[in-house]
């Protein structure tokens, strides 16, 4: 997309991971004009992450040459568990310290009652893809982020599929398995996300390795190198047999988690986005990735909703959260102007 020309009004997108934060100030029309990144410091505690948080802020703010002054409206989006109406994190595994901490109103008094709203930051991802990204024009969504974990947003005429309890959309937690299963993260079995999560890749191909599987990664291993998904992948790129077929697998196991909600939200589109994509759209191994997702799905939906939904890798990238965070933000002064 080309800069253009700022459009008023302007939001703060705020997107807080375990490790990082990223600030975007942005547009009506969902342009970036500024983007700052700082970290977390969970072992710190909130109170240093806040502080970051402020500063990164405030530095974003001035390479655009704006003020607080000039923000409509501030959007935070974090990983679960939350309390999406009360605007505070219930019990979140990546900010341990952050464990019920109220960040909606906390931020919103920091900046003199600023309107600011609270998201599931993988619901925000999906909406920045909704409002701007590969689905700008669909009218309803099912975006997949695939990283350590797996997380998924659904989106239906603009509505963000929250949930009574803040947990709507949780679909990596999706039972795929149901006796014997996988153990998950989360402490349940036989979910999507333990058999096709990042973590998840990892076990199973150190499972195999210690089984005594050949493998280019057995060389990689003994080079001092650890066993990621991105190490994975890296092998998978060199046609390594095992790589290949763990990277299918999880495909597999993806294609069915699409079936599934295909079938209950029959939506426009599906989209892919996150880490842990093999290359992504343009690359071999990504291309065959997603291939392979499209003909699981292929093999066990109806064929109305297969032959009319649009499989495809999304298109924001990391920034999906802040800016979608943003749109969420200037989403509710619409509603609110409209009421």
């Amino acid at each position: 997309m080309n800069p253009t020309k700022p459009q008023e009004p302007y939001f703060v997108g705020i997107d807080i991971g375990g490790t990082n934060v990223k600030v975007g100030i942005v547009d009506d029309a969902g342009q970036t004009l500024a983007f700052c990144k700082t970290q977390t410091n969970v072992p710190q505690g909130v109170e240093a992450g806040l502080k970051n948080i402020y500063q990164a802020i405030d530095d974003a703010l001035a390479d655009c040459q704006l003020t607080m002054d000039d923000i409509k409206a501030i959007g935070i989006a974090t990983p679960g568990t939350m309390d999406i109406p009360g605007g505070k994190l219930v019990d979140p595994p990546n900010l341990p310290t952050w464990k019920g901490f109220p960040i909606r109103q906390t931020v919103c008094d920091h900046y003199g009652g600023k309107q600011t709203i609270y998201q599931n930051d993988a619901n925000a991802a999906a909406y920045g893809e909704y409002w701007i990204g590969g689905a700008r024009e669909a009218h309803s969504l099912v975006f997949w982020t695939l990283g350590t974990g797996i997380g998924c947003g659904i989106i239906i005429d603009e509505m963000i599929i929250e949930g009574r309890h803040s947990h709507g959309g949780e679909c990596g937690h999706i039972v795929i398995q149901m006796d014997e299963g996988r153990l998950c993260d989360s402490g349940q079995y036989g979910t999507l996300e333990a058999y096709a999560g990042g973590t998840s890749l990892v076990k199973r191909c150190q499972e195999q390795l210690d089984a005594g599987r050949e493998s280019v990664l057995n060389d990689m291993l003994q080079q001092g190198k650890e066993l990621t998904p991105l190490l994975i992948s890296q092998a998978g790129e060199q046609n390594d047999a095992l790589a290949t077929e763990l990277i299918m697998e999880s495909a597999r196991c993806l294609g069915v988690g699409t079936t599934n909600l295909m079938h209950t939200i029959d939506p426009d589109m599906v989209l892919f986005g996150g880490a842990v994509t093999f290359g992504g759209k343009g690359t071999a191994q990504g291309d065959r990735f997603l291939q392979r997702i499209r003909e699981e799905v292929q093999q066990r939906a109806f064929s109305v909703p297969y032959e009319n939904t649009i499989i495809d890798y999304a298109e924001l990238g990391a920034d999906a959260g802040y800016i979608g965070v943003a749109g969420c933000a200037r989403l509710a002064c619409l509603k609110a102007e409209q009421n």
